[in-house]
């Protein structure tokens, strides 16, 4: 009876020692929780495998859970990462394959997830969130050695193409003319230093000219102007020009009228001169007896005036109470006058 209760007892104890141990070897009470994001790579994952870790700045913080082709697109591959909740993973987070050392054992390198932007959204419901990706050093290193070992076919097919036989005789014949100028600078060696001195010495008097004028920039401004104005008003004194050799003209033309109106008037009046000549012959004849006897009948009442104007000066009352009679004289009498 002991031998059994015992028996049960060590066997339930090592049931419940099993099973700690299972629970402890799956993560027990420090088990993690972790989300599933999704990874589009156009890029070998050559090195990648299962459970490769999934890092954050250098910290694991997940696995690599799922590896297959894109079914949409064969030269894409669907990475489908299982990460620590918590792991800071926004829309500016992107996922770059990064190879360790010389083994070729590539992993997941995590960047950005700045923490003030929300954790990233999934496109769609149902669907993992979708992390983007960039290529990796090796992928970038490959584009940039493709691209240089492709210029460099290019370059070599290009010199090779230069190199052919006729250019090579043409660079011959350049080789030999140079050698030959070369050789005829060597001998004329004195006249060519000459040449340079004396080059020398017009930049320097081209290097004076122009401190000089650079010295004296405000007079040539004014001379500039001076001739601008000078221009300008040459130009409105030609344009008045115009003006004034338009009223000459017209003038001219009504100097050839007035002489022409002239012309007529001296006609006319040379015949209105001879009808002037038989009127004062007539005026002569007839006129100028009449005029004679006018003008003495003028003199004799002209006097008599004078004489009616003096006594009236002399008495001024006579001219409404007549002529006062004059006095007798010595010897004289009423009587006898009468």
């Amino acid at each position: 009876m002991n031998y059994a209760i015992v028996g049960a007892f060590v066997l339930v104890l090592g049931a419940v020692l099993i099973a700690g141990v299972l629970w402890l070897a799956s993560g027990g009470a420090f088990k993690k929780n972790y989300d599933l994001y999704l990874a589009i790579v156009d890029e070998s994952v050559a090195g990648l495998n299962l459970n490769a870790p999934v890092k954050y700045s250098g910290v694991e913080v997940g696995k690599v859970k799922n590896i297959q082709l894109d079914p949409a697109n064969s030269q894409r591959v669907r990475l489908i990462f299982a990460i620590e909740r918590g792991t800071p993973i926004t829309d500016d987070t992107v996922a770059m394959l990064k190879t360790q050392g010389l083994t070729g054992i590539a992993s997941v390198e995590l960047s950005g997830g700045a923490r003030e932007l929300p954790p990233l959204p999934a496109s769609a419901p149902g669907q993992y969130p979708e992390i983007r990706t960039k290529p990796s050093l090796s992928a970038r290193l490959e584009n940039v050695l493709t691209n240089v070992l492709a210029k460099l076919d290019s370059t070599s097919s290009s010199i090779n193409a230069i190199l052919n036989e006729e250019n090579q005789a043409a660079f011959k014949s350049a080789l030999a003319d140079i050698a030959t100028v070369a050789h005829t600078i060597a001998e004329r060696k004195d006249t060519l230093d000459a040449g340079i001195t004396n080059a020398a010495s017009t930049l320097e008097n081209i290097a004076t000219v122009a401190h000089t004028l650079a010295e004296r920039k405000d007079t040539l401004d004014a001379g500039i102007a001076n001739a601008a104005s000078t221009v300008e008003n040459i130009s409105r004194a030609t344009a008045q020009l115009d003006q004034v050799i338009e009223r000459i003209g017209r003038s001219a033309d009504a100097v050839e009228k007035m002489g022409n109106e002239v012309a007529q008037t001296t006609a006319s009046a040379g015949n209105t001169a001879n009808s002037i000549g038989a009127d004062m012959k007539r005026f002569t004849a007839e006129t100028l007896p009449e005029l004679e006897r006018l003008f003495g009948e003028l003199s004799v009442l002209s006097a008599s005036l004078r004489r009616l104007t003096e006594q009236t000066e002399r008495d001024p009352a006579g001219l409404l109470f007549g002529r006062k009679p004059v006095a007798e004289g010595p010897g004289e009498s009423s009587t006898g006058a009468q």
